[in-house]
């Protein structure tokens, strides 16, 4: 079944219930509903086919939800693109994708047209205005509807990007039923479930899996209203909240500790809220415990990876463990495993003191197996065979995080086996960074690092050997990085050094500049 015929089943249900409410402006599912098969229609007209792919590079706005099921009614496949992403990052995705067409803002078409000769993108569409050459979206809209296109459950839906240890974007190959799955069984901690009359807000970018799958796709499957907002401002999340009492959402920490850090946090009003889900990254107790102090609805811990569409585990208010991820989900099998593939025994009962325990006792590799895990990655047979194990006839997804579980079914995650920052829920990697500062004339060697940030969980630094008898500056290398990578990647922290600490084999040891802080 098509992915987007489940949300057919609530506009069949709830024709006029609001689907998304933006800036005061109310869609409701029926006009959803008929604005999804016009973009569909408009794709089929310009020859889009099953399995063709189209880019969505777009903020959290109305439009990338019209786009996203207007591009699966039509059977093609979603390339969602991080809207602070520059022409350096777009090339290799547009490129290795072989997107055939753009959605995207006016002030980013220029970073498409950049590339776009390398690339095989025939047309870009633009969200409200026209820019040569794209065509505005309202404009683009075709006068009938199409679709769904009939897919089968293990046709590519989605192909979200991740770079797991290389450095290197893969694209990540989702299915209809992975999309589907895990939006169905990612409300099993919100107590009932989610309900038409639940109104979700949508912080959580949508180029990201978890805003796409969690919010999006479960609210819309069940007939309630998604509230996008395009960037994080922790006053007016407030705002919204408590003029529109609503009553679900799903955050990565810096943004809870965004809103416990406003100085008249004891006074908001969320009494309306009845589930708030953390994820992206680690949860600090700190945060946790003075949201649960503040607020009268405790705050849950979950995990998940783009290439298990995404949640895997979460913790349930009425059975929670602060510092664990939680259980897995139903239907998710999970394993913590050692390099034989054999199971780690779990402790009596978590979390354990990591100062005192014997971790390289009790810990091993997550792995995991279910319907929600991936297909594979897209043309990358080597990085498939690494990525999955063979077991008791399950396929297995190494994750590359490092944890123990314990008797009662809860999993804790305290490390990461691949080399990424993860600041403010989002992931950098290292080498990508270290890439771009290699290209400077003023640096001879550099390395990247994560060092730990209050709001942001870790931030990225970079150790920088200069040139002989160059004078660039830490700003310089700030901004040089700033004008080629998105934001959230670029060293917040720039250290000169005589030079860096290797092995023997050239390999530089990340343990120990990380450990100068």
């Amino acid at each position: 079944m098509n992915l987007t015929e489940h949300v057919q089943r609530a506009v069949a249900d709830h024709p006029e219930n609001v689907a998304i409410h933006y800036e005061g402006r109310e869609q409701t599912y029926e006009e959803f509903w008929e604005r999804t098969g016009r973009f569909a229609a408009a794709l089929e007209r310009e020859g889009i086919e099953p399995d063709d792919r189209v880019a969505i590079y777009l903020p959290n706005l109305p439009q990338f939800v019209t786009a996203f099921h207007g591009i699966m009614r039509a059977g093609g496949i979603v390339v969602p693109m991080n809207p602070q992403y520059r022409s350096r990052e777009l090339e290799h995705l547009l490129g290795d994708s072989g997107a055939n067409a753009v959605v995207t803002l006016p002030s980013l078409v220029e970073h498409v047209e950049d590339v776009r000769e390398d690339t095989d993108v025939e047309f870009v569409v633009t969200v409200g205005a026209e820019t040569e050459p794209s065509t505005e979206f309202e404009d683009f809209l075709a006068d009938d509807t199409f679709g769904p296109v009939e897919r089968d459950d293990d046709d590519v839906a989605c192909q979200p990007y991740t770079s797991g240890t290389t450095g290197t974007p893969k694209g990540v190959l989702l299915t209809h039923e992975n999309l589907y799955w895990d939006a169905d069984v990612a409300d099993a901690p919100i107590p009932d479930g989610i309900r038409a009359d639940d109104r979700h807000l949508g912080v959580l970018p949508l180029f990201h899996i978890y805003g796409m799958t969690v919010t999006m796709n479960a609210t819309l499957f069940n007939g309630g209203a998604y509230y996008p907002m395009p960037e994080w401002e922790a006053e007016e999340a407030v705002s919204l909240i408590e003029d529109e009492d609503v009553t679900l959402v799903h955050a990565v920490p810096a943004m809870y500790n965004d809103l416990i850090s406003q100085p008249d946090a004891a006074e908001f009003d969320f009494s309306s809220l009845r589930f708030v889900n953390s994820g992206g990254s680690g949860l600090p107790m700190e945060v946790l415990e003075t949201w649960d102090d503040l607020y009268d609805v405790p705050l849950c811990e979950g995990y998940g990876l783009t290439e298990t569409s995404p949640v895997t585990h979460a913790n349930h208010p009425d059975d929670r463990r602060p510092g664990s991820i939680g259980k897995p989900l139903p239907g998710v099998d999970a394993r913590i495993v050692d390099d034989d593939f054999d199971t780690v025994a779990p402790v009596e009962e978590g979390p354990v003191d990591e100062d005192e325990a014997a971790l390289h006792e009790i810990t091993g590799e997550l792995v995991i197996a279910g319907p929600n895990v991936m297909k594979g990655y897209y043309e990358r047979p080597e990085a498939n065979e690494e990525a999955f194990t063979e077991a008791d006839g399950k396929r297995w997804f190494h994750t590359g995080d490092v944890g123990y579980h314990d008797e009662d079914g809860f999993f804790y995650v305290v490390d990461r086996k691949k080399h990424m920052i993860v600041t403010g829920g989002y992931n950098v990697y290292p080498r990508e960074v270290e890439e771009l500062l290699f290209e400077h004339e003023d640096v001879a060697d550099a390395a990247v690092v994560g060092i730990p940030d209050e709001r942001r969980g870790e931030t990225v630094k970079a150790f920088v050997v200069r040139t002989p008898d160059a004078d660039v500056t830490e700003e310089e290398l700030k901004q040089f990085c700033l004008d080629n990578l998105a934001p959230y990647k670029h060293p917040r922290e720039v250290e000169f050094v005589q030079e860096l600490p290797r092995t023997t084999t050239g390999k530089v040891q990340k343990y120990e500049l990380a450990g100068e802080e």
